[in-house]
């Protein structure tokens, strides 16, 4: 039987953005890694670092044993 696991997502969010800029910057990051998770084996370990429109690091992904 294999362990239950826990996928976690880490976002910073810019506090200088506008309410609707940083919405429609959090709907593109979650679609996108929505879609892009069928190539991870999403295993405890397994984990990425998130980017934003600007390719700028904003945090990152991750499966951890629950």
């Amino acid at each position: 039987m294999e362990a239950d696991v826990k996928f976690l997502l880490e976002v910073d969010v810019d506090g200088t953005a506008s309410a609707e800029d940083t919405t429609r910057e959090l709907g593109r990051i979650l679609r996108y890694w929505a879609g892009n998770l069928r190539h991870y084996d999403l295993k405890p370990g397994a984990a990425e670092a998130v980017y934003d429109s600007a390719y700028r690091e904003v945090g990152r992904w991750a499966v951890a044993e629950s």
